[in-house]
């Protein structure tokens, strides 16, 4: 028997995680999302995933033939784009932040702590989500100090970083 949806959620919002901007190139469009849903597959080749509602927009623009897209890596400074991602109207998304255009053609954010360049490698349906893979084309650090933003409890959280 199944747990409810309320109840796997509970028992998940006690697992920390990093935030990510999940950010495609498809049909003529870009678009994109905050996820947290997001993990490494292999370093042989260079494979990540992520999970994607089949209610949101980016889930059907993933579907195309053409669809490429980029994991951008956001610092604890970076909380007010993660929220724009999250909430805000579909035009105005990429209104904020410094953004360039990776090798598949999927928008990146040039000041990220790391990005990530994909192509589509497999899609998974699972449950109410898509898992989508990524080959890895193109990967970039802008800025390797930098302190990552986390989501914990239903909340951004900051990573407490000792002095050196």
């Amino acid at each position: 028997m199944a747990i409810s949806s309320d109840a796997f959620r509970d028992a998940l919002r006690h697992f920390p995680s990093g935030v990510t901007l999940v950010t495609l190139a498809a049909g003529g469009q870009r678009h994109g999302l905050t996820v947290s849903a997001f993990a490494s597959v292999s370093p042989e080749p260079p494979l990540i995933a992520v999970a994607i509602d089949h209610r949101h927009r980016a889930h059907a623009l993933l579907e195309l033939p053409d669809a490429v897209f980029a994991v951008n890596v956001l610092g604890e400074d970076q909380r007010p784009l993660a929220d724009r991602f999250a909430w805000s109207e579909e035009e105005d998304r990429f209104a904020a932040g410094s953004w360039s255009v990776a090798v598949t053609g999927a928008p990146v954010l040039a000041d990220a702590l790391a990005w990530l360049d994909c192509t589509i490698a497999a899609r998974h349906v699972a449950g109410t989500h898509t898992l989508y893979v990524g080959r890895v084309e193109a990967s970039a650090v802008p800025r390797p100090g930098g302190v990552p933003l986390l989501y914990w409890n239903r909340d951004y959280r900051r990573l407490a970083v000792p002095p050196e």
